[in-house]
């Protein structure tokens, strides 16, 4: 059985601001800092969209499944919910993506996950927002950090989901 996924919700061309797995897990991070913008960027852009190649999505739920049951059962409410209350475009890539990410010279020397959400970010002329240490020391790519903030807050039965999410803290996002 094959599967047409090109008329799948999520599945449209996607443009804008793009977000990686160090940021979505960032939200987690052990580093308190790193962890209030990470979720001060989410708290800001709840009512907004962005994008999120299935890459991305797949590298976050492999980050979790590393933890015990009982984190993985206080986190995956939070995520779950997060991904149904925010619109965020999940796709996957497509052959422009694929040869933006081996033909353009600015990304050699980068790994191949790197690379090809670049390309993605890249051929939809698109910003990534990201916690991505190798990814922010270039100044070469259409990255950015997420501002500082202080402790903001979600609607009040997703911040609750998101305390009790907090059972699983990630070194420095990722």
């Amino acid at each position: 059985m094959t599967t047409d996924t090109a008329n799948l919700p999520g599945t449209e061309v996607a443009t804008g601001t793009f977000i990686d797995a160090s940021l979505f897990m960032g939200m987690h991070a052990d580093d308190d800092a790193v962890r209030r913008a990470c979720k001060g960027f989410f708290v800001e852009r709840l009512a907004a969209s962005v994008v999120m190649s299935l890459e991305q999505v797949g590298a976050c739920d492999a980050l979790v499944w590393r933890y015990s049951r009982a984190e993985q059962d206080d986190y995956y409410p939070f995520m779950d919910a997060l991904h149904t209350d925010m619109a965020i475009h999940r796709i996957g890539y497509d052959e422009r993506d694929l040869a933006t990410a081996m033909d353009t010279g600015a990304l050699a020397g980068l790994c191949l996950t790197d690379r090809l959400t670049l390309g993605m970010v890249l051929s939809r002329e698109g910003e990534l927002v990201t916690v991505n240490p190798r990814l922010l020391e270039r100044d070469d790519l259409p990255v950015r950090p997420p501002r500082a903030a202080g402790e903001t807050r979600f609607p009040a039965g997703l911040e609750r989901l998101y305390e009790r999410s907090l059972t699983l803290r990630v070194a420095g996002g990722r």
